[in-house]
C-alpha cells in the first residue's frame, strides 16, 4: 500500500458537491474531532455534508458538545452521497454497521494514523509517523486553503490531546500543531479538562473495585513484565464507554511492567481488549496474532469466552 498525500485527498475533495464522512464504532476524541473539523471545512466550502459513526455505544458527551455536532446525524438518517471519507478507522471493519455506506459510495478516501491499517479506500492517506488522525485532517485542510478558525481548530485539538495523553507521548511536531491550535482560539484549558479530567463520582469506586484486582505477571515479555486488570460486565454496564476505556490509562503507570492490557467485557463474555506499552514492546503484531490491529505503543483487539481463558491466551502469547 503508498499512501496517498494531504494534497491528493484535498484534490478529491475539493469541489465535491455531498460528502458522508465516517467515523469509528466506539468513538473518541480523535474520529469525531477528525470527522466535525473536516466536515465544517467541506461544509464552508459548500457542500452537503454528513458525519456518522455507528451507534452501538453512545457519543462521550464532551464529543457531543464540540462545534460541528450540529453534522452529526443519526446511522439510521445517513444518506451515503458519492463520495465517503474515513477517519480514524485502522480497518472497514471498525466502521461496523456503517461499512455498507463505505462500500456503496462512487469514490472512497481513507484518512488514518495506525500502523496495522493496509489501506482500503480508493485513496488512502495513512500515515503512522502521526500522532493522531486530526493532524492529517489539518494537512488536507491546508491544501484546501481552509480558514483554521476557532471552531474547526477545536475539533482538532480534541483529537490532538487525547491521542497524545495530554502531550505526555506526543512528538515534537504535535507540540508546534497544538500551539497553532490555540493561536486559532481553542480554549486548551477548558477543553483539556472536558475531555480528560472529568468523571463522574461512581467512576471512583469502579477504579478502586477494578484496580484492587489487578494482576502483575513480572516474567511476561521475555522479563519486560505484564500488568493486566479485569472490568467485568456487571461494573463496566454501569458507566459510559470511555469512563471504563479511561482505566487503561491509569494500569500502565505501573514501574514493573513494560506492557498493560485491561479487559472490558462489553457483553456477557465478549470482550474488548486495550493493550499499551511504554518503550520497548511493539504492540502490533501481538494485537494481530489476536485479530486487533492499531499502533506500536497502544493497540487493541476483540475476545470472547469466560474471563480467565481470555486473560489466558494474552498471557501466554507473551
Amino acid at each position: 500500500m503508498t499512501s496517498a498525500t494531504s494534497t491528493a485527498v484535498a484534490a478529491e475533495l475539493a469541489g465535491v458537491s455531498a460528502v458522508t464522512i465516517l467515523c469509528h464504532v466506539r468513538p473518541d476524541a480523535d474520529t469525531i474531532g477528525s470527522g466535525l473539523a473536516l466536515g465544517l471545512a467541506l461544509d464552508r466550502l459548500g457542500a452537503q455534508v454528513e458525519v456518522a459513526f455507528p451507534d452501538t455505544v453512545a457519543l462521550p458527551s464532551p464529543l457531543g458538545e464540540l462545534p460541528g455536532a450540529k453534522l452529526l446525524v443519526h446511522e439510521r438518517d445517513v444518506v451515503g452521497h458519492p463520495v465517503v471519507v474515513s477517519v480514524d478507522a485502522a480497518s472497514l471493519s471498525r466502521l461496523d454497521s456503517l461499512t455498507t455506506v463505505f462500500a456503496a459510495a462512487q469514490r472512497t478516501v481513507t484518512i488514518d494514523h495506525h500502523a496495522s491499517n493496509l489501506g482500503f479506500g480508493d485513496l488512502d492517506l495513512i500515515d503512522p509517523a502521526a500522532d493522531c488522525t486530526a493532524v492529517l485532517v489539518l494537512s488536507v485542510l491546508d491544501d484546501l486553503g481552509v480558514t483554521i478558525d476557532d471552531e474547526i481548530a477545536t475539533c482538532l485539538y480534541a483529537g490532538l490531546v487525547t491521542d497524545t495523553g495530554s502531550f505526555r507521548w506526543a512528538r515534537p511536531e504535535s507540540f508546534r500543531v497544538a500551539a497553532r491550535l490555540i493561536d486559532a482560539g481553542v480554549d486548551a484549558r477548558a477543553w483539556s479538562r472536558a475531555l480528560l479530567d472529568s468523571h463522574p463520582f461512581r467512576w471512583f469506586q469502579m477504579v478502586a473495585d477494578v484496580l484492587g484486582g489487578a494482576e502483575l505477571v513480572a516474567d511476561a515479555c521475555d522479563g519486560a513484565g505484564l500488568v493486566y486488570a479485569v472490568v467485568d460486565h456487571e461494573v463496566l454496564s454501569g458507566m459510559s464507554w470511555e469512563e471504563g476505556e479511561s482505566v487503561i490509562d491509569i494500569v500502565r503507570t505501573a514501574n514493573e511492567a513494560e506492557v498493560a492490557a485491561v479487559f472490558k467485557e462489553t457483553a456477557p463474555q465478549t470482550w474488548t481488549v486495550s493493550l499499551r506499552s511504554k518503550r520497548t514492546v511493539d504492540l502490533v503484531p501481538i494485537a494481530g496474532a489476536h485479530g486487533g490491529g492499531g499502533h506500536r505503543h497502544a493497540s487493541g483487539y476483540n475476545d470472547s469466552g469466560p474471563a480467565d481463558e481470555v486473560v489466558a491466551r494474552l498471557v501466554g502469547s507473551l
